[in-house]
């Protein structure tokens, strides 16, 4: 009888986790799918808005800078942040996506002068060198045993470091400041790529609900999704050829 019921309870146990592994497995598809949606959208807008007359609405071709309308696109992102923590905390995942297909969309259209001013090949190899270095970091965080908490505060650290140097080199136009903040946020964006994964990962509650869930998984696809264009938006600077 005590044999019998140990292996009814490791039986139990082996295949509760079995189900925890397959949940966290279709949490983190979703999580990446969203992201991919996400991407998609930002590089459609982008692209659609640079080879059509529909770009001189929010920058002016000669000298890319945007207008009002411009300034309001690129804004307007910094703000549905906001109302998408909202719409997760709650558990309102509709609202969620909504908001998160709007914030692609306005990426895009903050992204538009990019097709102006590097060649659409180097476009194409830095994006694929950056989902390569993506794919390899997210990965990391996905499988990786190790508690990347205090990474994750280093490279906030560094981050805002980054912002900071960013915001004086304005002012002092350096470009040896300029090319250090830009290998500093290489090196930032690649170590957040790993610490959003984990943390995303250590979220995951088999025992949400499908609302829940699915709020959890736009969060974190948002996330990610600013990791990898910041990441993008980085490499273009070393790697990108420029039109001119």
């Amino acid at each position: 009888m005590s044999f019998n019921s140990d292996r009814d309870f490791i039986i139990s146990r082996t295949s509760s986790a079995v189900e925890i592994d397959e949940g966290l497995r279709q949490y983190m598809l979703k999580v990446y799918n969203y992201m991919t949606i996400g991407l998609l959208i930002t590089a459609g807008v982008s692209y659609l808005l640079a080879n059509s007359g529909l770009g001189a609405m929010f920058f002016m071709p000669e000298t890319g800078e945007p207008n009002a309308l411009g300034w309001i696109a690129i804004i307007a992102p910094f703000f549905l942040v906001f109302m998408m923590g909202s719409a997760v905390t709650s558990g309102n995942a509709a609202k969620a996506f909504v908001l998160f297909i709007l914030y692609s969309g306005l990426m895009g259209v903050s992204l538009t002068t990019i097709f102006w001013a590097y060649t659409g090949l180097s476009i194409l190899r830095v994006f694929l060198i950056t989902a390569g270095m993506f794919a390899g970091m997210s990965l990391y965080g996905y499988t990786t045993k190790r508690d990347l908490t205090k990474m994750g505060a280093f490279m906030m650290m560094g981050l805002i470091g980054i912002i900071i140097a960013a915001v004086v080199n304005i002012f002092l136009r350096s470009p040896a400041l300029y090319f250090a903040v830009s290998v500093c946020s290489v090196v930032v964006f690649v170590g957040l790529t790993a610490w959003d994964t984990w943390k995303i990962r250590e979220v995951y509650n088999e025992h949400d609900s499908e609302n829940m869930m699915t709020s959890k998984a736009i969060c974190g696809a948002l996330q990610l999704y600013l990791d990898f264009i910041n990441l993008f938006i980085t490499l273009l600077r070393f790697f990108g050829d420029r039109k001119n």
